[in-house]
């Protein structure tokens, strides 16, 4: 439409200009006769108007012919016209046919926002203002009658129109508004070349319509969603408005709180729903918003421990979870027992030990340090170094103080003020407590009594003074004193023999202390192998459900402490060297293959699956010691896999075969590898259970590696798994001895009831937790304290027993072998015996492999015990030598 008005609008502007310029020749042609006319009047001749003439006719003919050119392009040019009019006009009537055919509205607008042109569907759109929407009607005008009328759904809509009344506006990309009726429209506009504006209008009140209905569909899906989840989570949740008012809550809320599942629980209050005292539900539902978020515990009226926290809501309502923690306080109070066994170790050790953290303050002191001190440890854990020890103390020792916080290990003697103890002079020695991150967390202090050396090295120091003082004096009387002088020789060389006598008695001295544990382990273990026996009957017998579980958890605080006792003992013989090894060629499939089947039960426990590949290899080392290493990573392996799979085979390598235990664990972090083989090391990313373990196996494992002069291997993934490995040398074939004794005793458990066990035991607690255990087993029990008792209660048997079992150590310097041979020789066969002991040491394990019985240290596990007696009352061949 705009094309054909362009070329109507510039024909008329020429035709305009051709008339002008055909009325100025006009002008110029009667000026022209006008004048020639006048030179005639006035000269009259005749060869002047002839000349005259002949130019006159020249400029007429030449104006003449400019006229016909000016006509002949006007023609043209009207010529051209009516065809651009008819063009145009055949170009809008097309352009009104295709807006009319448009599915949607349309509408233009000139420069001055007034209306030029728009279709039926526009119209449609405003049928209350079809009498008023004419060519010519100020846009501005039609938005405020539509506006007027109520057409718009709300001042959005109005706003949106009222950007284009604005003077100078711009055209919007996309506009979308809602009308009264419900329908709603979405706006596009665009410029056109003159300055108007061209505006689409499409009716989208379906697709609003689907999004509406799409975004219900997704709101109750999450929902549902969140309700789900709600129902999953293991705490406790409920929802409450501004006026305490339950909104939502999940199943586990209903349960934690003993609310029946039929009590309505939406819209009541939580004073309706809880009954707790003002130390529980006034605290956090009374109270007022300031006091937001707050946590309280709870004992509900079950014996169940819970722990409520409750966080504000913008809306003036709150979120409550509830938390079962009932186990949480279980290991509280069970890491309080255990540390009390602790300390009663601690404070048993003859040296003063002490704990200092990073600020210089006491966290722990035993019981010799307290009582050098002469204060209670209330008065010292807590405080600072300085105001413990006093200035003068505390400057004397700074500069070592400043050297351990700086993670070096420092070692040196000091003097003891004697108004406070016995102790004069000691050697102290601070060991820096590192974190993972390889910060000083703190140190441990070590103080041992050196005042008898210290004497004895004065005394030396002085008698020597003395000596060369005396030399000196008779230097001048040689000649004459040679008798008296060799006395004085020999006075010297005792006192030299008295020195080395001192240094000696000094070193054994230190090496006594360093084999104290190993040395106090009989009278440690055997009150904890009498508790673990009546508490393995214990919880085999019938109890209560929640007696039930306080016998599990005796047992599991039994082993740690049984766990942690024979770690210290197993390092300490290490470290001392007394643990002698054994070296002899065997075939790992046997070792395998019984720690697989020790092993199994566990696993099926934990719902782990153990695999074992076989191998045909021949090794020479310790069989005991290596079967402790890849116990320890079983153990491990099992400790930290919550799920999955741990399989156990080997590996050939150039320096020997690798036996490799991988699991699907948690894995370990790269950067920790290396401290995974330290005392008391548990990483961050715990086990799975309350299984966590003492952090002593690898530590014993690296111990017995460099023993045994074997490679240790680890690889770790976090989040995969682990692989821990030992390389052991190749042996040879010819070389295995002939052996009788298994390396794991197996059979059916179940064939131990029936059986008549003898026990001799001298301590009587031990005696009747043995004898408790044993007949909780269904088995007949004799009991008694020596060989003697044992043989005049056999008489009055109608049968003989089927095994024997007795302690190693026994009164009056009796021994369990003893005893076992005088109640074998009262009968024809030899009936199988079992030696129990708590010394650990490699001659008792070499007495009883010669004498052909069977060895179980104490404290016992009744797993293995029960195992073993299967196997001997079953077997018509009795293993010896091996240590179960």
């Amino acid at each position: 439409m705009y094309s054909g008005v362009s070329l109507q609008d510039e024909a008329q502007r020429r035709i305009t200009e051709l008339e002008h310029e055909n009325a100025k020749l006009r002008k110029i042609n009667a000026v022209l006769i006008n004048r020639v006319e006048r030179g005639a009047g006035l000269q009259g001749d005749p060869f002047s108007l002839f000349q005259t003439a002949i130019e006159l006719e020249a400029q007429v003919r030449d104006r003449t012919r400019r006229l016909r050119d000016a006509l002949a392009e006007l023609e043209q040019s009207n010529q051209a016209l009516r065809q651009a009019k008819e063009e145009a006009e055949t170009a809008q009537v097309r352009l009104a046919t295709a807006i009319e055919s448009v599915s949607e509205g349309f509408v233009l607008c000139d420069a001055q926002d007034r209306l030029v042109m728009c279709n039926s569907k526009y119209r449609e759109f405003w049928p209350a203002l079809a009498e008023i929407i004419q060519p010519g009607m100020p846009f501005s005008a039609l938005v405020r009658e539509a506006e007027a009328r109520g057409l718009f759904d709300s001042s959005d809509g109005r706003d949106a129109l009222q950007l284009r009344l604005q003077p100078h506006r711009q055209p919007r990309d996309l506009l979308v508004i809602k009308l009264a009726d419900g329908r709603w429209l979405q706006i596009s506009e665009r410029s056109v070349a003159d300055g108007g504006i061209v505006a689409i209008y499409t009716d989208i009140t379906e697709i609003k319509l689907s999004e509406q209905r799409q975004r219900e569909r997704e709101l109750a899906e999450k929902n549902t969603l969140l309700q789900a989840t709600f129902d999953t989570i293991s705490q406790g949740v409920a929802v409450v408005d501004q006026d305490q008012r339950v909104v939502a809550s999940n199943q586990r809320f209903l349960e934690l709180l003993n609310i029946a599942p039929d009590q309505p629980t939406v819209g009541a209050t939580l004073r309706d729903l809880i009954r707790l005292p003002i130390l529980g539900f006034g605290t956090h539902a009374d109270q007022p918003a300031g006091l937001y978020p707050i946590c309280v515990e709870h004992i509900t009226g079950t014996g169940r421990f819970l722990e409520i926290r409750s966080s504000p809501m913008p809306n003036g309502g709150m979120v409550s979870t509830y938390t079962d923690i009932t186990e949480r306080k279980a290991s509280e109070w069970a890491l309080r027992e255990s540390e009390q066994r602790i300390r009663l170790i601690t404070d048993a050790i003859p040296a003063l030990i002490a704990y200092v953290d990073a600020g210089g303050r006491y966290r722990f002191t035993n019981k010799p340090y307290e009582d050098w001190f002469g204060r209670p440890r209330s008065e010292i854990n807590g405080r600072h170094m300085r105001a413990v020890l006093g200035s003068d103390l505390f400057e004397a020792r700074r500069e070592h103080v400043d050297t351990v916080l700086a993670g070096r290990r420092v070692t040196f003697e000091i003097s003891m003020p004697m108004v406070r103890g016995s102790i004069e002079h000691a050697l102290a020695t601070y060991v820096p407590h590192v974190g993972p991150n390889g910060d000083v967390l703190g140190f441990f202090a070590l103080i041992q009594d050196i005042t008898e050396r210290k004497k004895a090295a004065e005394q030396l120091r002085e008698a020597k003074e003395g000596l060369e003082c005396r030399v000196a004096e008779r230097t001048t009387e040689l000649t004459a004193l040679n008798t008296r002088l060799q006395v004085e020789v020999e006075e010297r060389r005792q006192a030299q023999a008295a020195l080395q006598v001192a240094k000696a008695e000094a070193e054994q001295a230190n090496m006594s202390k360093t084999k104290f544990i190993a040395a106090a382990s009989h009278d440690l273990l055997q009150p904890l192998n009498a508790a673990r026996m009546f508490a393995t009957a214990l919880g085999e017998s019938r109890l209560a459900p929640r007696n039930r579980g306080f016998a599990r958890n005796v047992i599991t605080a039994l082993n740690a402490v049984d766990e942690l006792l024979c770690a210290l003992l197993d390092i300490s013989k290490l470290d001392a060297g007394v643990h002698a090894t054994e070296i002899a060629d065997f075939r790992i499939e046997r070792l395998l293959t019984a720690l697989c089947d020790e092993f199994g039960p566990q696993a099926r426990a934990r719902n782990l699956a153990l695999r074992l590949v076989h191998c045909g290899a021949v090794v020479r080392t310790d069989a005991v010691l290596v079967g402790r290493i890849l116990r320890n990573f079983l153990s491990n392996a099992m400790r930290y896999s919550p799920s999955g799979s741990i399989l156990l085979g080997c590996r050939r390598r150039p320096g020997g075969l690798e036996v490799q235990v991988w699991d699907t664990g948690i894995g370990i972090p790269g950067d920790k590898l290396g401290e995974v083989f330290g005392e008391f090391r548990r990483l961050a990313v715990d086990s799975h259970d309350r299984d966590r373990g003492m952090g002593l196996g690898l530590a014993i494992v690296d111990r017995i590696a460099r023993r045994l002069g074997h490679e240790i291997t680890v690889r770790s993934s976090l989040g995969s798994g682990s692989v821990f490995g030992v390389v052991l040398p190749f042996g040879s074939a010819q070389r295995i001895r002939p052996q009788a004794a298994t390396f794991a005793l197996s059979g059916r458990l179940d064939r131990v009831a029936g059986a008549f066990v003898v026990v001799v035991e001298n301590d009587e607690a031990a005696r009747d937790g043995l004898s408790a255990l044993l007949r909780s087993w269904h088995c007949t029990v004799l009991a008694a304290d020596r060989a003697a008792a044992a043989v005049q209660a056999l008489q009055a048997q109608p049968r003989e027993p089927d095994v024997l079992i007795a302690d190693y150590h026994l009164d009056g310097g009796e021994i369990g072998l003893t005893a076992l041979a005088t109640i074998r020789d009262c009968w024809a066969r030899p009936i199988p015996g079992i030696i129990t002991t708590a010394d650990r040491t490699d001659a008792v394990r070499d007495a009883v492999r010669d004498a052909g019985f069977h060895l179980l240290n104490k404290p016992l596990k009744p797993a293995r015990l029960r195992s073993l007696l299967a196997h001997v009352v079953t077997s018509d061949v009795i293993a010896s030598g091996g240590d179960a």
